[in-house]
């Protein structure tokens, strides 16, 4: 049996101008600038540099004015997506042999394992502990250390190097490893790798003390008692000081500095700038965010020639089918990157006065508690608008470059009842911390204390939450003998 019943539902859909802008806002400007590029390049009726619009914008409405109305189907898809690369532009069998490659190419280098897969070369050894030394090579992590127990290591080469051998050779094996640059590569354990690299050093009281204290007391130097190893090894405070400063020049990670020499640099590139002058501050937008941007003037032609054609085939219709399409993707791109200028400087100018006392001393103790909903409230935006227009962007201050996120933290009250920034408060934590008796540190009971004192109402776990957004470790493992 059929029926017909009447439905009301309320939906709310973003319009693709909305899904673009959004997408465009996020963008900090090296990003945008990649954009910008892939547009232009993607879309022939869009041109950069400057342009006379309004002329082309009176020639759109005669045009529109003085012909049929055609239908146009966008494919909505095709302006709005930006995460995949387009086939063609990944074949490259249109370019003549002959043709000079002028690309840059990225400096590979050479891996922390390779450089000491290099090194065994030197040694003399045969086939199959050569085979060994370099699956064992391959077995160290970018620290430096061997994370894998000898009768895995027997196991893995036997089912994937058919190479059989015994714990008795994988630990000479391991030896010659150990022999290796960077000193304390190839290491089981931190005690292991501390040692190693103390007995290639030349030989002094201060440095054979340190071997004894690692080999022998290595769970009291790491949990400081430093009163118990003096009586357990019959020296004065002065000599244990003088091993204790043996050991901490040794690199707990011998393999984590040459793996960092081959980190990429990432330049920042400020999207704000912000400037005082007579006491007032001034905000820019960077000028790499504000194109010039025009519709193409033969896109245009193309028009007019098919508005003053007296005869129009469907071959001329399906062009211009295309040319629309064309260009209604280009003015949705120039009025997005327009709205996207608005929206960066109104975001970043209620910020910019929000924390105008910050900005005009460099006092972070005037940073003001904000959050995204205040200045979304301020600017009558969403919450999720501020949050995009915040995200891995960078303003240059007088104070350096600031990622603008730092601007914003959350609240707390102090015993006056007014509203304090938590970051404040871990500057207040990380000072106390810095003057503190290294004999005897602060533990976080009395560092909540001292808070007090100063006026923060702060629990013990609070104290240690902030502690260890600071990564600054307990009490314990801040001891120091002086």
């Amino acid at each position: 049996m059929l029926k017909q019943s009447l439905h009301f539902k309320l939906q709310q859909k973003l319009s693709p101008q909305q899904i673009q802008l959004m997408k465009l806002i996020q963008l900090p400007t090296q990003a945008f600038e990649q954009k910008l590029s892939q547009e232009i390049e993607e879309n022939p009726a869009l041109e950069g540099g400057k342009e006379n619009l309004d002329e082309f914008e009176n020639n759109q409405d005669d045009y529109d004015e003085g012909t049929e109305t055609i239908e146009t189907d966008i494919n909505i898809d095709e302006y709005l997506s930006d995460d995949e690369i387009p086939n063609y532009r990944l074949q490259a069998n249109n370019y003549s042999v002959d043709d000079e490659d002028s690309r840059i190419p990225y400096s590979g280098g050479v891996t922390f394992n390779q450089h000491l897969t290099n090194q065994l070369n030197t040694y003399t050894l045969n086939d199959q502990e050569f085979n060994i030394a370099e699956f064992i090579v391959g077995c160290i992590d970018g620290s430096g250390y061997i994370r894998r127990s000898n009768d895995d290591i027997i196991d893995d080469l036997a089912f994937s190097e058919n190479i059989h051998t015994t714990s008795e050779e994988i630990e000479k094996i391991i030896g010659v490893v150990q022999d290796l640059d960077p000193a304390g590569v190839g290491a089981r354990t931190l005690k292991e790798c501390l040692l190693i690299q103390l007995k290639i050093k030349k030989v002094n009281e201060e440095r054979i003390l340190a071997i004894n204290i690692l080999q022998n007391s290595f769970d009291l130097f790491v949990k400081k008692h430093y009163d118990k190893l003096i009586q357990k090894h019959s020296v004065s405070k002065e000599q244990l000081i003088c091993a204790i400063q043996e050991i901490e020049k040794l690199n707990p990670k011998p393999g984590g500095s040459f793996a960092g020499n081959l980190t990429v640099i990432e330049h920042i590139v400020p999207d704000f700038s912000i400037l005082i002058n007579d006491g007032s501050l001034e905000l820019s937008l960077n000028a790499r965010n504000a194109p010039d941007l025009h519709i193409s003037r033969e896109y245009d032609n193309m028009l007019k020639g098919y508005a003053a054609s007296k005869n129009k085939s469907k071959s001329q219709k399906d062009a211009v089918l295309f040319i629309k399409q064309k260009l209604d993707a280009a003015k949705w791109f120039i009025d997005a990157i327009k709205q996207r200028q608005q929206t960066l400087m109104l975001t970043m100018t209620a910020i910019m006065q929000y924390q105008k006392e910050y900005l005009l001393t460099g006092d972070e103790r005037k940073l003001r508690p904000m959050v995204l909903k205040d200045i979304a409230d301020i600017i009558n935006m969403d919450v999720s608008t501020v949050s995009r227009v915040a995200n891995s962007k960078y303003v240059d201050t007088p104070y350096g470059t600031k990622l603008i996120k730092e601007f914003f933290s959350e609240s707390m009250k102090n015993d006056q009842g007014d509203d304090v920034s938590t970051r404040e408060i871990k500057n207040i934590l990380q000072s106390e911390i810095d003057k503190e008796n290294k004999k005897k540190p602060l533990t976080d009971e009395k560092l909540s204390a001292l808070l007090k004192e100063k006026g923060y109402l702060i629990a013990r776990r609070t104290v240690a939450k902030y502690r260890e957004q600071l990564d600054i470790p307990v009490a314990r493992l801040r001891k120091k003998i002086l």
